[in-house]
């Protein structure tokens, strides 16, 4: 049974249900629920980071409010985080810091185009994970 389960939020309609099946996994299995939302960064520049630190603050206590909102007393640990970087790398990277043994995440259907461009997070996750993956349509 899972103790972590990691599930990647970006705020649309898939990542909320990935986050409520998360929620009920966690409360069968006794687990905690790592809420990860990915910030991405166009370039490492440190004057990026630098004004970009005030918005993530922001962003992170936008996410609490809006996962809290969503089960207001899930019954289970619930830790909100928002890292930076490439979306599959950074959640991946988040879930082997983490101890993390089980991932949530929801998938969104996308032209060949709009995957082509900005690639899909779930695919990304599935292909590199070394944890069960969920996949919520």
């Amino acid at each position: 049974m899972p103790k972590h389960i990691l599930v990647g939020y970006d705020g649309s309609e898939t990542a909320r249900r990935a986050y409520l099946l998360a929620l009920d996994l966690a409360a069968c299995a006794g687990a905690a629920v790592h809420v990860v939302s990915v910030m991405q960064w166009e370039n490492g520049a440190d004057t990026s980071a630098l004004m970009m630190a005030g918005v993530g603050e922001d962003r992170l206590n936008g996410l609490r409010e809006e996962v809290e909102a969503l089960q207001p007393d899930p019954g289970v640990p619930v830790e909100v985080a928002l890292v930076h970087g490439s979306p599959g790398d950074a959640l991946l990277s988040y879930v082997a810091q983490h101890g993390v043994d089980h991932i949530v995440i929801g998938h969104t259907e996308r032209g060949a185009l709009a995957r082509w461009l900005v690639g899909s997070t779930s695919t990304d996750v599935l292909a590199k994970a070394h944890v069960p993956v969920t996949v919520v349509r």
